[in-house]
């Protein structure tokens, strides 16, 4: 509804703003009008169903599943990941210098993104290239990944990628302090947020069964009746 009514506005005030401008009207009455505050969730988190559309459409060794891998399984952001090179990589592990805050983010690139490193097409120094072999702004970038997305039938973005990995990694009992370490956040209000529904999902799974229990006087459980069917 917000939406809808900020749409409505807006035509008005094109309206009135041609209206004047024609000498129809003296003066534009929605100038002063503010537009309604929408809130979100920011970006959206990428579905389970939605990562699997993706890895379906693009098999390991396109360029595409290669920014998806690398940027589900590192936790980057954009501006990161296109910068990700093999100069980052020792051992097996990665060391980066984050983009927006300066904060080092050292991980291990796991078995997935290494197996699409090897089998992708890679520059020399960035593992995401265009089809020329020259490594890519975040913004073309953005733009490359999106009619991936597109193309894969997901309405997904590099930033809902983070944020599915965060997600997976509270579900699996990741700590504030890890996922701190992990995606580079300076503060305990991001990860925070990803551990509470975490473990406001998994209370609730465990106490929807206690609905089911029916209790006696003395305590003792007793269990729901089996009916057939048609009685």
């Amino acid at each position: 509804m917000p939406n809808q009514a900020n749409n409505f506005i807006k035509s008005m005030r094109g309206l009135f703003r041609w209206a004047v401008d024609a000498e129809i009207a003296k003066d534009d009455p929605t100038r002063d009008v503010k537009l309604l505050t929408v809130k979100t969730d920011g970006f959206h988190a990428w579905s389970d169903d939605e990562l699997e559309r993706f890895e379906s459409r693009w098999p390991v060794g396109t360029r595409e599943r290669l920014a998806f891998d690398l940027l589900f399984y590192t936790g980057l952001r954009r501006g990161d990941a296109v910068r990700l090179g093999r100069q980052h990589v020792r051992n097996g592990i990665f060391r980066i210098t984050t983009e927006k805050n300066g904060i080092v983010v050292e991980a291990p690139i796991l078995a997935p993104l290494a197996r699409s490193i090897e089998a992708a097409p890679t520059g020399d120094l960035a593992f995401i290239v265009g089809e020329r072999g020259k490594p890519m702004t975040k913004e073309s970038f953005g733009n490359w990944f999106r009619e991936a997305c597109e193309a894969a039938g997901v309405p997904g973005s590099a930033h809902g990628l983070r944020k599915a990995g965060a997600t997976r990694a509270a579900e699996n009992s990741a700590t504030v302090p890890q996922l701190k370490a992990m995606f580079g956040w300076t503060n305990d209000s991001m990860p925070s947020l990803y551990t509470r529904t975490a473990d406001r999902a998994r209370m609730a799974a465990s106490g929807m069964s206690k609905i089911a229990e029916r209790q006696t006087k003395s305590g003792t459980s007793i269990p729901s009746p089996s009916l057939k069917v048609g009685e």
